[in-house]
């Protein structure tokens, strides 16, 4: 009788314990699929508490996550990069000419020291400009590709700094941190990032790693105490030509997102700025045991 009693027991308890761990899986479910949904594919489910196989279905789904990102951000600058051909082929077809007949027309005798020099004058000039703002949006579609190699993180941010005393320094980056990255791509992008600081008038930069990184991975926040990023304009950071500055290209942060994608990495901006910042951005690269 007792034994039967035990037996119902331990059932009701199992029982308890398997529908316990059903609505926890059913949970996770619906937390990705609402991430999928919301084009959030940063999503890391822990594995803690799972069987073995539950536990490998759901590393495999982190994975994907991360997978698909990669896939949509390179999809991304893809389509920039074909949208960049076509535009300046097109702006140099139309500017090409402009220059050449106003620039013979400046050398006219009959034009030097007329009302219409000053006219003719500022249609060449600007059209070479419009040739020099084709020329940069060229950079987007002409990158090299990537010569990787091993690349302590800390030396280069160092000498970065260097370049730049204006700024107070924060490093909080062990000497021993060692990515595989292409050096001169790699060197441009935090170059870019701290000019586009100087220019949202930064004093200090902070740059840092977190305690604890995914295998064979590198995460670096890089902060500023600039002048915060408007909500309106995140969306669009990373667009190339869009630009808030007077006098801006609008090619930095876009092309320093391709130059990253290259070299197996990402640059993204911070949902949340780190302690003392007004911006972060977020670098991944690739560690040398993952080539």
């Amino acid at each position: 009788m007792w034994l039967l009693i035990i037996i119902g027991i331990v059932c009701v308890v199992l029982l308890i314990a398997f529908i316990h761990h059903q609505r926890k899986l059913r949970l996770r479910a619906y937390l990705i699929q609402e991430a999928i949904r919301n084009h959030d594919f940063t999503f890391r489910m822990p594995t803690q508490g799972m069987y073995f196989g539950e536990r490998a279905m759901q590393e495999t789904l982190n994975q994907l996550g991360e997978t698909i990102r990669q896939q949509l951000n390179q999809n991304e600058v893809e389509s920039w990069e074909r949208l960049t051909r076509v535009l300046t082929h097109e702006m140099m077809n139309a500017t090409a000419p402009i220059t050449s007949i106003s620039q013979s027309l400046l050398n006219r005798s009959d034009v030097k020291g007329t009302p219409l020099e000053d006219g003719i004058r500022a249609i060449f000039e600007t059209s070479q400009h419009m040739s020099s703002f084709v020329v940069n949006y060229r950079k987007m579609s002409e990158l090299e590709k990537p010569k990787m190699s091993d690349v302590t993180l800390r030396s280069m941010i160092d000498d970065v700094g260097k370049a730049y005393p204006q700024l107070h320094w924060e490093v909080d980056v062990s000497p021993d941190l060692t990515v595989s990255a292409d050096t001169g791509m790699l060197r441009q992008v935090l170059m870019n990032l701290v000019k586009n600081a100087i220019e949202a008038n930064a004093q200090r930069m902070v740059v840092s790693v977190p305690d604890s990184l995914p295998v064979g991975k590198a995460v670096i926040f890089i902060g500023n105490d600039g002048i915060p990023i408007p909500a309106e304009n995140r969306q669009s950071l990373f667009v190339p030509f869009f630009t808030t500055k007077r006098s801006g290209s609008g090619i930095g942060l876009s092309l320093s997102r391709r130059m990253m994608i290259q070299q197996g990495g990402m640059l993204e901006l911070a949902d949340t700025p780190r302690q003392g910042c007004h911006v972060t951005f977020i670098l991944s690269l690739q560690t040398p045991s993952q080539k």
